[in-house]
């Protein structure tokens, strides 16, 4: 196929899509991503480049309008959403596209799946995951799937996992299954292959498995994690397999949900290893790196905050007429607003607000949140310590330690919806709104409760919101003072 045929991405807002995207961009495609949510495309560097198409997969009727005109679709959709593995879902996904692809009479799909035994015990999740590839080329349209076991790369769900569990714990007790063998794939390779095919009519109605040089076991890819960082780490073996509690388990040392985590171990269990060398003879140009050098590039570009991807108005007031405290309840929605006029530019008040959590903290009060997390950890919620990207930079639908930022407007707004466990629906916002010749900081909390349980968490926690939120207020207006004057 030429560089001018359009290409369709499903998935452009995952792991894997968001940094497809750029790379068919500067290898001369043209793109179109399918989404179901554009605003989660908000901030990436190359949204104006390509077409973004609103729709979803088990939609028919948006389906057909994404096809329209194209050569080639990337299937790289995959059933997690919500945190809820829903087998019956994925596939009729898959039979939609499938149909559609056909309708539209476009050239190739291609795939990327899973590398696991399809004759092993697999769990609903994984076994979904090969049925998929399963269904696609069952239609006219010719499929290339990639088969890819664990992938490794900054900000990737199992280099985190190693990441974490290497960093904070010294001792490991360690499951059956981190003895298990795999095969990881360092996520350039992984890049190098979805994007060669398209010039290599070989691949073309092929399975292909792919993973990096080596195998290794889950122990041994820690251990070579802790050999970058110089750490001494030290591994009790045990017999059991213990998926589910060894999920919970990973759930609180690191900011992975269990959901995520349990996955990866039943692949483990699986063993994802390539098994014939199809890869080889069709790609030759492609040489893999191994586990050391892949966990060495992406422990790098963690260090230097150049993470592509990893795994969320008000009017303008006059500038007497606001209060530095506020509490209604509108629609049944509890909402506690504080205000503080500020004689800054709202460039220094948005850089302030949308650099808050991760490393950096809440600024205020910082172990009250941790404790917060801590609790929504031991209830099953995802705890405070997802993190963040970068320590400044800030998209839509990113995750935010126990948020995620649902809308930002450059140098006006930033709305971040909680995703810890509570009896309702809860949202923090903060405003830099002009005012004249200076600038009024709002920071507001809402929440929709659900109920009775709703009603009672709220008044308990009105008095600490009293103490917190007034601080981080009052940290905000100072970190922002200090940004004005940094440069």
């Amino acid at each position: 196929m030429t560089n001018q045929n359009l290409i369709l991405i499903t998935g452009a807002t995952g792991y894997v899509g968001g940094r497809l995207v750029p790379k068919l961009l500067e290898a001369g495609y043209r793109v179109r991503c399918l989404v179901r949510d554009p605003s989660r495309l908000q901030g990436r560097s190359w949204l104006n480049q390509v077409e973004v198409i609103n729709g979803d997969v088990l939609s028919a009727e948006s389906l057909a309008e994404a096809m329209k005109n194209v050569s080639v679709a990337y299937y790289l959709i995959h059933g997690m959403q919500g945190g809820k593995v829903n087998a019956e879902r994925d596939l009729q996904a898959a039979r939609n596209f499938a149909q559609a692809a056909e309708d539209a009479n476009i050239e190739r799909i291609i795939y990327l799946g899973e590398l696991v035994d399809p004759t092993a015990n697999l769990s609903p999740y994984l076994r979904a995951r090969h049925e998929t590839g399963y269904i696609l080329r069952y239609g006219k349209v010719p499929v290339t799937e990639f088969r890819a076991g664990m992938i490794v790369g900054s900000g990737s769900a199992l280099f985190e996992m190693i990441r974490y569990l290497t960093e904070r714990e010294p001792v490991l007790i360690c499951p059956a299954w981190f003895y298990s063998q795999a095969q990881p794939i360092a996520i350039r390779d992984v890049l190098s292959y979805l994007i060669d095919t398209l010039k290599t009519p070989d691949s073309n109605g092929r399975v292909i498995e792919i993973g990096g040089p080596t195998r290794l076991t889950y122990a041994e890819m820690l251990l070579g994690y802790a050999k970058e960082r110089d750490l001494h780490r030290w591994l009790i073996p045990t017999p059991f397999n213990a998926p589910r509690l060894s999920a919970y388990w990973v759930h609180m040392i690191t900011p992975i949900h269990w959901r995520i985590v349990a996955p990866l171990i039943e692949g483990l269990r699986a063993k994802l290893v390539v098994r014939d060398d199809t890869a080889k003879k069709i790609f030759p140009q492609i040489h893999p790196i191994d586990f050391q050098t892949a966990a060495h590039l992406a422990l790098g570009r963690i260090q230097r905050d150049n993470v592509e991807t990893s795994w969320s108005d008000a009017l303008v007031v006059s500038m007497g007429d606001f209060k530095p405290y506020q509490f209604t309840v509108e629609e049944g929605m509890f909402i506690e607003r504080r205000q503080i006029l500020l004689d800054l530019k709202p460039e220094d008040v948005f850089r302030a607000y949308t650099g808050i959590g991760g490393e950096r903290g809440w600024l205020y009060m910082d172990w009250s949140w941790a404790i917060r997390g801590w609790m929504d950890k031991a209830i099953g919620g995802v705890g405070l310590r997802r993190g963040r990207r970068h320590p400044d930079e800030i998209y839509t639908g990113e995750s935010l330690d126990f948020w995620r930022v649902e809308s930002v407007d450059k140098n006006r707004l930033m709305r971040l919806r909680a995703e810890m466990k509570l009896p309702g629906k809860a949202w923090l916002q903060f405003e830099s709104t002009p005012q004249d010749d200076k600038t009024l900081l709002t920071v507001t909390a809402y929440l929709a409760p659900y109920g009775v349980p709703g009603f009672l968490y709220w008044y308990a926690m009105w008095p600490f919101h009293k103490f917190i939120f007034d601080g981080l207020a009052r940290q905000l207006a100072s970190r922002a003072r200090v940004l004005a004057h940094s440069y």
